[in-house]
């Protein structure tokens, strides 16, 4: 690997230049992603049909738990990758990123089988009980999940282990392809190839069939680079030493856990609105996606900056390292702001891109996304702290906010508002959750760099009286 390189953007370029280089393409990457995730429900909204608008968002946390399990592995082991070079460790990299690949699609393989064995049942938990939205939701399942998701898994996992190497650029490039990839192919798998009746479907394969082809740009890459990536694939005994599967596990169960309770919030959320009918549920489904630009924003600045922090954590930069974090935070917070007003003001348009403009679901489409968006800033401080604790080697207060923003808070807030306030109360509890989970993380975050800091400032301070005596 080019170390010289290497040591240029992690110790000497200044932060700001840093986090950059590291975080640009990151969020260009996941712009993209976002881009492509809505061209689904872009051109399903084509077919004015509210069945057809639900049937694909009802499924987007059973084809997002593949994130959560890209997670478990991908940031775990880039954190453990970013903290060994660090300290000048490459045999503990090759090893780190071995056992995450092997983890990573053994866990995607067992997950992909139940969820087709119980298809019927997985469908109806997550919202689809509506007959329509019920069959073309199953069809979804087993294309995206069942089949795409070995590929659509790994294919995020490796886009977390080449950017821990300081690529965020390749990182960002596949997943690039693959959105572009995607945007191509819906129209031509919804209209063209499959027929009429069938647009969920050929979602389903052209999404599929997006992450194939960024996967074999990321096998290109990874060849290419093979001489000069300390990245290896070889699966041996070596794997389970230096405390490798507990440090994988430590910093990726949190990012994990994250997007797993995200996507059971957003599942109960679906199922309480489904009682409500299939014209709210239609509605929430379409802001969610809107509001969830903003949140892959800040989540791809976050991961840029996760092999920054990381690395001059284990490298003893504590300067470099807490100037990172904070100048990546004040980044995350103003664009997601500004993300917030956005939808606050242009709510009915942003919505009625996706949805036939007059209709009722599009009318509380545009209520429900300005609710949503107002949690926008919290949860972006939030989020970047929780990626502080992930690139330290922290996981149990990763762990601790993880479940807080989604899952501890947020659950129980959406029954009990949804009882005060029905249908608009369902939607609220995200915002608060957040900001609860933002006022928390800040409180962790300032605690643990006082007392982090304290060792060090004490021992500045001795060595100055022994430089005066």
């Amino acid at each position: 690997m080019n170390t010289e390189k290497e040591r240029e953007l992690f110790e000497n370029r200044s932060v700001s230049k840093a986090v950059f280089a590291l975080a640009f393409p990151t969020v260009i990457g996941q712009i993209i992603l976002v881009i492509y995730n809505m061209a689904d429900t872009f051109f399903v909204g084509l077919t004015c049909n509210d069945a057809m608008i639900t049937a694909v968002t009802v499924c987007m946390p059973a084809f997002m738990f593949l994130s959560a399990v890209a997670n478990l592995f991908g940031v775990g082991g880039a954190s453990v990758i970013s903290r060994a070079i660090g300290a000048g460790n490459r045999e503990k990299v090759k090893s780190a990123s071995s056992y995450a690949l092997l983890g990573c699609i053994f866990v995607t393989l067992v997950y992909s089988f139940f969820a087709y064995i119980f298809r019927d049942s997985f469908v109806n938990a997550l919202g689809g009980t509506d007959s329509e939205a019920h069959r073309n939701a199953v069809e979804y399942l087993i294309v995206a999940v069942v089949f795409g998701g070995p590929v659509t898994s790994a294919n995020v996992f490796l886009s977390h282990l080449i950017r821990a190497e300081g690529r965020s650029l390749h990182a960002s490039v596949g997943i690039a392809i693959g959105g572009v990839a995607n945007i191509i192919m819906d129209p031509l798998f919804m209209f063209v190839i499959l027929p009429k009746g069938k647009e969920a479907m050929g979602a389903a394969i052209a999404t599929t069939l997006s992450n194939v082809v960024s996967l074999l740009y990321f096998i290109i890459v990874l060849i290419k680079l093979r001489n000069k990536t300390s990245l290896r694939f070889s699966f041996s005994g070596k794997m389970f030493e230096e405390n490798v599967p507990a440090e994988i596990f430590g910093a990726g169960i949190p990012a994990c856990v994250m997007t797993l309770f995200e996507n059971i919030s957003y599942a109960i959320l679906d199922n309480l609105m489904s009682v409500w009918g299939i014209t709210y549920q239609a509605g929430v489904g379409v802001a969610k996606k809107v509001n969830m630009l903003a949140h892959c924003i800040v989540r791809g600045i976050a991961q840029g900056s996760l092999p920054l922090i990381g690395y001059n954590f284990a490298a003893g930069n504590i300067k470099r390292m807490k100037q990172s974090i904070l100048y990546a935070g004040f980044i995350a917070v103003v664009v997601a702001g500004a993300c917030m007003v956005i939808s606050l003001i242009f709510a009915c348009p942003l919505i009625t891109v996706f949805i036939h403009s007059g209709s009722a679901s599009a009318r509380y489409g545009s209520i429900f996304l300005r609710i949503l968006c107002l949690g926008g800033p919290f949860s972006a401080g939030a989020y970047i702290i929780i990626t502080f604790f992930q690139a330290t080697g922290e996981g149990g207060k990763s762990f601790v906010l993880a479940i807080l923003r989604k899952g501890v808070v947020d659950i129980p807030l959406m029954f009990i508002l949804n009882i005060l306030l029905p249908v608009y109360g369902i939607v609220m509890a995200t915002p608060i959750a957040d900001a609860v989970c933002c006022a928390v993380a800040a409180i962790m975050f300032v605690t643990y760099m006082r007392r982090f800091l304290k060792p060090v400032a004490k021992e500045v301070k001795l060595d100055k009286r022994g430089k005066n005596d």
